[in-house]
């Protein structure tokens, strides 16, 4: 890996494109700009979660979004990397591990001991990375489950329990 020379800032409406792109790489279709626009907006807009892209030279390389959240079990919080892509043209030169560093200092401010990730079973590179920048792979001891939900039930963003009437 040779060294790294990007500069790391918070994504911004310029990033769009080519957040957009970037995440197509992974394999996730964003056939909507107005959608997309609206989700990093989201992400800029709340103190606890942060998209961080890599640009060098004006490219942009890489992005890595990071969210924290308090444990409820014990004291401090953990910060989660949400996603985390850098172009096909650019691996191999530490912009990863620069986005990962840059989440982990993110979490860091706001009191996190414990950074997460997780990562498709089919991606097995993105394993050896995590594991390389010492995080422990967890597979085995605990597993993780998903359900969607109606988006009317929780119109904000999670953030309103589901309404009663009386």
């Amino acid at each position: 890996m040779s060294g790294s020379v990007a500069s790391i800032r918070a994504a911004d409406r310029a990033d769009i494109d080519a957040v957009s792109e970037l995440l197509e790489q992974l394999g996730y279709r964003q056939d909507d700009r107005q959608a997309t626009e609206q989700r990093l907006r989201h992400w800029a807009d709340d103190p606890a979660s942060s998209v961080l892209v890599a640009i060098d030279a004006g490219d942009l390389l890489g992005v890595i979004a990071v969210h924290v959240g308090p444990f409820l079990e014990r004291d401090g919080c953990w910060g989660r990397i949400v996603a985390l892509v850098v172009a096909d043209r650019a691996r191999g030169r530490g912009i990863g591990s620069q986005l990962v560093a840059a989440a982990e200092s993110f979490a860091g401010e706001r009191g996190c001991v414990r950074m997460e990730v997780t990562s498709a079973d089919h991606r097995t590179a993105a394993h050896k990375f995590y594991v390389r920048r010492g995080y422990l792979d967890q597979a085995g001891t605990s597993s993780r489950f998903v359900r969607d939900i109606a988006v009317a039930e929780h119109q904000d963003h999670g953030r309103t329990a589901s309404r009663s009437t009386t």
